[in-house]
């Protein structure tokens, strides 16, 4: 889709592996810094691996309010709400500034995983003699359970609070669409605004892969294993990849109609071009062959009037697993030909329904400042990965637009045009 009239960014906040807030997270990505680390959130011992894109500073009460909310926070919650509070802030909105039936919200999240201790009692009330006893599961959990337990679990909640906090009235939404969720988040609160039923957008995404139930209930096939030195780990389109590697973090945009950031004198980061999403709904069945990253990529330049040559560089979706990237590049250098890459998980790791918001925010401090940022770990070109993929320094003198990507081995792919 194409905007209708101008869709401009004016506030960014990102709370990442690398760094929280926009000046640290992109001074890392600048100089190359690598948020994988061991994990040490909690006890990972009896993990096969033991790393990850951990934040390691990150203090909840600093940005959450009431307190109280807290209880009813999952950490992608929290994480969610402090990245919004940052691009609030980042954008100079006052509380009550805005309109409050013209500013609306939405946000990209994962299924969110429930905390053993939470459960802890309950499945102990349950246990008979080292058997789990259905019979008593009700009582215990009714007994045991705080009765809004289930709030801190359910993906809208992160658009519930924020909202709350904000006084945001307009249109409220969740996208959980796996990897591509906060890259659709932000093209369907471009959308509302295109159509005329809200000035300002709070849009963006979290999710944290480093929950100890989604480690041991996503297993490790897909994971890198290089523990030797784990900040080399995460190695996308290099030919030596092992795999992903897990993290945690989340980012959030401000989007306005132009007309409304120019009536309160709003700095403009940027501007949204168009987005775009497709599926090949066979890939879960046949394999995923990149068609629809490809139709992505080509309705989003179409409907930003730009051809390849314009790209100033596309930021990649960059997994850094071995047929997941050769399908991607595939694609990418198909449509694109050798317009230059770069793979921000590199630095901080996959990040869920949070990565696509925290790349896309790569990308626009990046066009801000005249450069593609970096990608890691990228010493020996994969011949079946046939991209320009940035690397060593970042990369100046680039058009000032963007591409960012994201795909689902499912099937979906998202696509979103930027420029200054």
């Amino acid at each position: 889709m194409r905007a209708a009239g101008d869709v401009v960014i004016t506030g960014l906040g990102v709370v990442s592996p690398v760094g929280i807030g926009c000046g640290p997270f992109w001074e890392a990505l600048a100089t190359g810094a690598s948020g994988i680390r061991p994990i040490d959130r909690f006890d990972s011992s009896a993990l096969s691996v033991r790393f990850g894109g951990q934040i390691p500073d990150f203090d909840p009460k600093l940005y959450v309010r009431p307190r109280k909310s807290l209880k009813l926070m999952s950490r992608e919650i929290q994480l969610g709400f402090a990245a919004a509070d940052l691009a609030i802030a980042d954008a100079g909105i006052a509380a009550g500034a805005v309109e409050p039936e013209r500013f609306g919200v939405v946000f990209g999240n994962d299924m969110i995983y429930a905390d053993l201790e939470d459960l802890e009692g309950t499945y102990r009330r349950s246990d008979r003699a080292g058997r789990f006893d259905f019979t008593l599961w009700a009582e215990a959990i009714q007994e045991e359970l705080h009765p809004l337990w289930l709030l801190k679990h359910l993906p809208n909640m992160t658009a519930s609070h924020i909202a709350i906090a904000h006084d945001a009235r307009g249109p409220n939404n969740s996208i959980v669409l796996g990897d591509v969720s906060s890259l659709l988040a932000v093209a369907e609160a471009a959308s509302v605004i295109a159509r005329g039923w809200a000035d300002v957008m709070l849009a963006g995404g979290t999710g944290c892969r480093l929950h100890p139930t989604a480690l041991v209930a996503r297993g490790d096939a897909l994971l890198s294993h290089r523990a030797d030195d784990c900040r080399r780990a995460c190695r996308p389109f290099d030919r030596d990849r092992d795999g992903l590697v897990n993290g945690e973090g989340a980012a959030a945009i401000v989007l306005e109609s132009r007309a409304h950031a120019e009536r309160r004198g709003a700095e403009i980061r940027g501007r949204l071009l168009a987005w775009a999403a497709r599926c090949e709904p066979q890939a879960r069945r046949a394999g995923l062959t990149g068609s629809s990253l490809r139709q992505a990529i080509r309705a989003a330049l179409a409907g930003a009037g730009l051809e390849p040559r314009d790209v100033g560089h596309v930021n990649a979706h960059g997994v850094g697993t071995i047929e997941m990237d050769r399908v991607e590049a595939a694609a990418i250098a198909g449509e694109l030909g050798g317009v230059p890459v770069t793979a921000p998980k590199s630095s901080f790791g996959h990040l869920g329904a949070g990565g696509g918001a925290v790349e896309l925010a790569a990308s626009i401090l990046g066009l801000g400042r005249g450069l593609v940022p970096a990608t890691l770990n990228y010493d020996t070109p994969d011949p079946a990965c046939p991209v320009n993929v940035v690397a060593a320094a970042p990369l100046a003198g680039r058009p000032e637009t963007a591409l960012a990507v994201n795909l689902c081995s499912t099937g979906q792919a998202a696509a979103v045009a930027i420029a200054t």
